[in-house]
């Protein structure tokens, strides 16, 4: 065999284009992977998240309030609920959904939860485990946020296992009485239904509880240091009956939860990174502004490295995120790439956060700076829908096929 030799250039040769200087933020042109309206979305979320929330988180933060008055306008737009096709919902992609989770957790963690969990733990399990009866019931009042859902699965005695869930439910003629507790409740005390989960006597189920059912009752958990502008909360479930038609119809076991969960997790893949942009971008305009000994710190090789590394990271989570969404479009996501993409980017947001701050100096402890808060935030997301070990663990079973939990 002769040996190969290059073919030759039969075609019309083309100047090079230029290449143009990489975006801080998007440094290897993400958006051209995104379709228009993919980023028209987009677009208008971070329009909205820079002109309705940005003004007035910081001080919800402090203030321990939720921005309620916000979810008309994100009902408005769409968001709730953004990936579900009918019901009066948005039938956006999944990529869509992230991008949007990704611009509101630009703005803070709280409100980027309250969509997630409205959508991807309350309307996601109505719309894959309920029945037409309860679809049409509440969805679509619900992407009006006309009804505010909550997730009722994590017990004061457990969240990573939740198998050894204590509340129960009995079947007693045509109802069901449940009793039980859940702690960490995103929405609970504005939520008019929860999505709460008990075991019985056939298996772990999910029922709808509606606000007002007597023994249901909600209480705020205060005094938190972590997503001081989102409702979290405590239910309590003293002999509380509902009729069978409240039950979700078509799942038994944890697969029912843990779908659910995985749904959420993907969000938060996604919005993280909205958190680690914010931070970073206060880092590096600070950063050229700041005069120490003389110059800019932005013209020392320390800061230049560690805004790299944000940078590096950034991206790394983009990309990762982005492919995660065409797998799930396309059908073929396994829940494993959505514990790595989690517990990746998660991570990812939280150290940018934390040297953005440190960056920032004295004054990045301040209200008025972003990456304090965004870390306090993400001090929670990183434990929540699945703490960094239990994802590290579900990416180390499915690469040795041994649970080691």
């Amino acid at each position: 065999m002769p040996p190969l030799r290059p073919l030759e250039n039969t075609m019309t040769a083309v100047a090079p284009k230029s290449a143009e200087t990489p975006s801080a933020f998007d440094y290897f042109n993400v958006r051209t992977l995104l379709s228009e309206d993919e980023i028209a979305i987009q677009e208008a979320v971070a329009r909205f998240v820079d002109e309705r929330v940005l003004p007035i988180i910081p001080q919800a933060f402090e203030d321990h309030r939720f921005p309620k008055e916000l979810v008309p306008e994100l009902a408005a737009m769409g968001l709730l609920g953004c990936n579900i096709e009918g019901y009066d919902c948005a039938g956006l992609n999944n990529v869509c959904y992230g991008l949007i989770c990704q611009e509101l957790e630009r703005g803070d963690s709280g409100v980027r939860s309250f969509v997630s969990v409205q959508g991807s733990l309350c309307m996601y399990p109505i719309l894959a485990y309920g029945s037409e009866e309860q679809r049409t019931k509440y969805l679509p009042r619900m992407a009006k946020g006309e009804c505010i859902g909550c997730f009722g699965l994590t017990e004061p005695d457990g969240g990573s296992d939740p198998g050894t869930m204590k509340t129960h439910a009995v079947k007693k003629g045509g109802d069901w009485v449940i009793n039980g507790a859940k702690m960490w409740i995103t929405n609970g005390t504005i939520a008019d239904i929860a999505i709460v989960w008990a075991s019985t006597d056939q298996g772990i189920m999910g029922f709808i509880v509606e606000k007002g059912t007597p023994g249901y009752t909600a209480r705020d958990i205060l005094r938190k240091f972590s997503l001081r502008a989102s409702v979290t909360s405590e239910l309590f479930l003293d002999n509380v009956r509902v009729p069978e038609s409240q039950r979700l119809p078509n799942v038994v076991g944890l697969k029912g939860p843990l779908g659910c969960l995985t749904q959420a997790r993907y969000g938060i893949a996604w919005g993280a990174i909205g958190s680690a942009i914010a931070s970073f971008k206060e880092a590096l305009e600070f950063a050229k502004i700041r005069v120490v000994f003389g110059r800019p710190i932005a013209h020392t090789q320390t800061i230049q490295r560690r805004l790299a590394d944000m940078a590096r990271r950034i991206t790394t989570g983009q990309l990762l995120a982005l492919q995660l969404g065409r797998l799930k479009d396309a059908g073929t996501m396994h829940h494993s790439q959505v514990s790595m993409a989690k517990w990746n980017n998660v991570r990812m947001g939280l150290d940018v956060a934390r040297d953005a701050r440190d960056i920032l100096g004295a004054g990045g402890i301040s209200i008025e700076c972003s990456p304090i808060r965004h870390m306090l935030n993400l001090e929670s997301v990183i434990t929540y829908e699945g703490t960094e070990t239990i994802h590290e663990l579900i990416v180390g079973r499915e690469l040795t096929g041994h649970a080691a939990f």
